[in-house]
């Protein structure tokens, strides 16, 4: 080959194989990032096209992030990780994350991120009843939590796994302080539990959004914005509702994984999500966004009256946290 063809050759070659390097250096692994999950999938495409940053979609629970970024302590494959409040405490004690303050870290309420910056809260929702109202065969939509105990619901209520997932023990913690438990008292929780599974309910490990669309759970316990979802962009026929007794504001937080391979581009996005494009995505999405001056108008109206949300406690996210293997332990061996 002429000096001048192999100069062609290799500036052609080059071309090929840059752009493609170039490329697959711009990704980021998040775990727990579903798309039918809190609208991750519009989240996602908004850091592709603002950054650049191919993130995969990741259908794991939070129960199962921690288990992994555990297993993978000494091999990191994650980047980022999303999960509920409890799970990014135990994820700090367990030693997978790592310190990290992202943009507009300031604008977090205090108690809402760990103050070394382990975790963080990027939105929160309300914990109740996410009901398909074409799937109740003509009855009553339930407003309490002792109304899912009542046999015209037989084989219709679900939620979510409580040892595993983090909707699933929010749930159990929002009825158990509900129904007059505490943190220090999961009594009445798993007299509930043991009450409803003579119900025969339906208990998923993975966000069951579809199956609520379906009608296949008519009744699900889950969060305000899955429901508010399903009804202004999905236009189903659903109701959600804040039961009579009370329920719990749960705060979903995101860290920085220790070690991640890619943790540069890791740290743009979690940037991105508490820029003012990253809240706008949650709250057209009918969260609420941490950064408050983030949520639109447009979106706030179509929540339920603040009177509703009166009846939303917080608790103490690190009690909570050190709870949690002593409530698993004992759903586990009393009610599953």
């Amino acid at each position: 080959m002429k000096s001048g063809m192999r100069r062609v050759f290799w500036l052609v070659l080059a071309a090929c194989i840059i752009p493609a390097a170039a490329w697959a250096a711009e990704t980021a692994i998040c775990y727990n990032c579903p798309p039918e999950w809190a609208d991750w999938a519009s989240q996602l495409k908004a850091i592709k096209d603002h950054l650049g940053i191919d993130i995969p979609h990741d259908n794991k629970n939070s129960g199962q992030t921690l288990s992994q970024l555990i297993a993978e302590k000494n091999h990191p494959v994650a980047d980022i990780a999303y999960y509920g409040v409890t799970f990014g405490i135990l994820a700090k004690e367990a030693g997978v994350v790592a310190p990290y303050k992202p943009a507009l870290w300031e604008q977090i309420p205090d108690g809402l991120k760990d103050p070394e910056g382990y975790w963080f809260t990027i939105h929160s929702g309300t914990l109740g009843l996410f009901v398909n109202k074409d799937a109740l065969g003509g009855k009553p939509v339930p407003k309490s939590w002792k109304d899912l105990l009542k046999p015209d619901y037989r084989g219709m209520v679900g939620y979510l796994d409580p040892t595993s997932a983090a909707v699933g023990y929010s749930g159990a913690v929002a009825l158990n302080i509900a129904l007059g438990g505490g943190l220090d008292n999961f009594d009445p929780a798993i007299r509930f539990f043991k009450e409803l599974k003579k119900n025969e309910p339906i208990v998923p490990k993975q966000t069951s959004y579809a199956r609520v669309l379906s009608g296949e759970i008519p009744i699900l316990f889950d969060y305000d914005f899955n429901a508010y979802r399903a009804k202004y962009k999905d236009k189903a026929n659903v109701e959600f509702l804040i039961p009579a007794e009370g329920t719990l504001i749960a705060p979903y937080v995101m860290s920085l994984v220790k070690n991640g391979p890619n943790a540069v581009n890791g740290k743009k996005a979690l940037d991105f999500i508490l820029s003012d494009k990253g809240q706008a995505v949650w709250a057209n999405a009918f969260l609420r966004p941490v950064r408050a001056t983030a949520m639109s108008p447009e979106a706030a109206v179509k929540f339920l009256p603040a009177s509703e949300y009166a009846r939303a406690k917080s608790v103490d996210w690190k009690k909570m946290a050190d709870v949690q293997e002593e409530f698993r332990k004992r759903y586990l061996n009393e009610v599953r």
